[in-house]
């Protein structure tokens, strides 16, 4: 396998110094001499939560180059397994919970995979060459990230907004490359950053596609796929192509002790055809807008975060999958390529399936300093969510209509909870939490496709 990753940055800010040797003939006396503030900046490292596991940043930068699925990047999380579907939307699955028994949040966004298969969960949304940090919850979870699942919990975050130091400016931008033989995968990604001492812009754009990769050797005895006209090596692994884009853009925004950050995301995904599954993915789309208010008081911080989200998702059988379905005159038209008529009683043509779903949501949540070793955190949390699925007509027991499946569902969640973090002494931690979520659920009649 050959893998090629090119990283290229353009700090602009430069720090020089210069050191003058003088002689000196006469002699000299000690002054007193008055130095001007210097001022210090950092980003304060917040401790790992009780019971989680981080997958550090080391990790993180020498995974990217070598895939293009971010759930991959969990690999070796205690507790935690892969079931591999598509090239990038890999489910993870914890003490063998998965989907939606598990809660995952990407930038405080609870996001669900609206697709009936799931294959479009939400860590497929983030380019391994945006994550900025990961943490996983594979035991008992802390009420303040917990909620809304029984498996555990998975916090994924991109990378954080920059500031420059004060009166100066940042700007830098990275270009990034790959390519693997195997499947004939390549993509690219680039980011820019500009930023002040109260202001931050930031874009992170990553394209990647592949092709269906082969086996170490013959696996198969034939070539034919169940399509007229198409067939496959006996080495390759049919149904494992795939071609997908991420765009975000950030803003960030300082005014003394507050701070508020905007983002906007992107992704079209125009297929990732699985190997396992009838269905394959031929579609999807996603826009989402996430917002947040970060605050530091005197007794500890404040966090309002509200989001928004639209998907479009589209199924069908792929190009390696039998298209054709029914009963045909002498079995043997569609196999031969003859010509038939797209919708009728006895034949039909693939099966396609849409799913549209929108999914707003609002968080509270409240840090307060009890002591220097004891912390209370309250919160309240708000998730609306709206699905729609249906099967249009394309033949044989499928049509004359439109099959819904599931018609204007509604989902509503509401959650409060509260926690008290203390820290008795080097060795010993507790935390000590109750929430309490209600959820309501409601859908509107469906129909067959009669």
């Amino acid at each position: 396998m050959n893998m090629l990753k090119i990283p290229v940055s353009f700090p602009l800010n430069r720090l020089s110094l210069a050191i003058a040797l003088v002689p000196f003939t006469h002699p000299v006396f000690a002054q007193d001499t008055q130095l001007s503030p210097i001022v210090v900046e950092a980003q304060a490292q917040e401790a790992p939560l009780v019971g989680a596991s981080t997958v550090d940043t080391e990790t993180i930068q020498f995974l990217r180059p070598a895939t293009s699925d971010t759930a991959s990047l969990l690999r070796d999380v205690p507790g935690l397994n892969l079931n591999s579907a598509g090239g990038v939307s890999s489910l993870p699955s914890i003490h063998g919970l998965a989907d939606d028994r598990l809660r995952i949040k990407v930038d405080g966004m609870d996001l669900i995979a609206s697709c009936p298969n799931h294959m479009n969960p939400p860590l497929s949304y983030i380019d391994p060459s945006n994550v900025g940090t990961l943490q996983v919850f594979a035991g008992i979870t802390p009420v303040s990230l917990g909620g809304d699942s029984i498996g555990g919990t998975i916090i994924a975050n991109t990378l954080s907004p920059e500031f420059a130091a004060t009166g100066q400016e940042l700007t830098k931008g990275e270009l990034g490359a790959f390519y693997r033989s195997n499947n004939d995968a390549y993509g690219g990604n680039a980011a820019a950053t500009y930023a002040t001492d109260a202001f931050s812009i930031n874009y992170n754009g990553s394209w990647s596609q592949a092709d269906n990769y082969t086996a170490g050797d013959d696996f198969k005895t034939s070539k034919a796929t169940g399509r007229a006209g198409h067939t496959l090596p006996l080495d390759e692994v049919g149904s494992t192509a795939y071609e997908t884009q991420n765009h975000t853009l950030g803003i960030a925004l300082k005014s003394g002790d507050n701070q508020f950050d905007a983002k906007l995301g992107y992704q079209k995904m125009d297929e990732q055809l699985y190997p396992n599954q009838r269905m394959d993915m031929l579609d999807n789309e996603q826009k989402r807008i996430n917002m947040g208010w970060l605050r530091d008081f005197e007794w500890g911080g404040l966090e309002v975060r509200a989001y928004y989200e639209d998907v479009d998702h589209t199924m069908d059988f792929g190009d390696d999958k039998r298209i054709w379905y029914g009963n045909f005159s002498g079995g043997a038209m569609a196999e031969n390529g003859l010509p038939c008529s797209p919708i009728g009683p006895d034949f039909a043509y693939g099966m396609p399936m849409y799913s549209e779903s929108d999914t707003t949501g609002v968080t509270v949540k409240a840090d307060i300093d009890l002591s220097a070793s004891d912390v209370l955190r309250v919160g309240s949390e708000y998730q609306r969510y709206r699905l729609d699925d249906y099967w249009k007509a394309s033949g044989a027991n499928m049509w004359p209509g439109t099959f819904q499946n599931i018609n204007d569902g509604e989902r509503d969640r509401l959650a409060v909870f509260t926690e008290w973090e203390s820290q008795i002494d080097k060795q010993w931690l507790t935390l000590l939490g109750v929430r309490y979520e209600r959820v309501e659920m409601d859908a509107d009649d469906v129909q067959g496709y009669g």
